[in-house]
């Protein structure tokens, strides 16, 4: 599993122009599935997450987790994080899982998010979404597991 973690103000999602999900501050997590990835990796990576000591203090250091920010999660799935551009012009996904595989393991991962406590939001697997974000910091992860 690959994720790329982003602390925003706010983001959305939405797709043919229908607001999908919203968040104010928090966690933008753009998240990619392997075939490999079990409900272990995917139970490891929805901790790291919700525990990442990411937000400011009162001394404005990164030291606080999202519970601590009062801050949401949205998760969008984009199995484009496994894109292999190290040759030629146009990626290879063959490292990324098969849509239903994908499918399957995107929404467990955002309900392993949930039963956290913290407000979460999801994307629209498969379909073309329009992200919007105001990335705060910025501060931007890649996390792999």
């Amino acid at each position: 599993m690959r994720v790329v973690v982003q602390r925003v103000n706010g983001a959305s999602v939405r797709v043919e122009g229908r607001l999908v999900a919203q968040i104010g501050l928090g966690l933008l997590v753009l998240a990619g599935f392997a075939p490999a990835d079990d409900e272990a990796a995917l139970a490891w990576m929805a901790d790291k997450i919700i525990g990442l000591r990411i937000f400011p203090d009162e001394a404005g250091r990164m030291n606080l987790d999202l519970a601590a920010a009062g801050g949401s999660l949205l998760v969008v799935s984009q199995f484009t994080l496994y894109g292999d551009a190290s040759r030629g012009r146009r990626p290879s996904f063959v490292d990324a899982a098969p849509p239903e595989e994908a499918r399957s393991r995107y929404e467990e991962f955002v309900q392993l998010c949930a039963a956290s406590g913290q407000p979460v939001a999801s994307g629209e697997f498969g379909a073309m979404m329009d992200v919007e974000l105001v990335n705060s910091g910025p501060v931007t992860l890649v996390i792999e597991r």
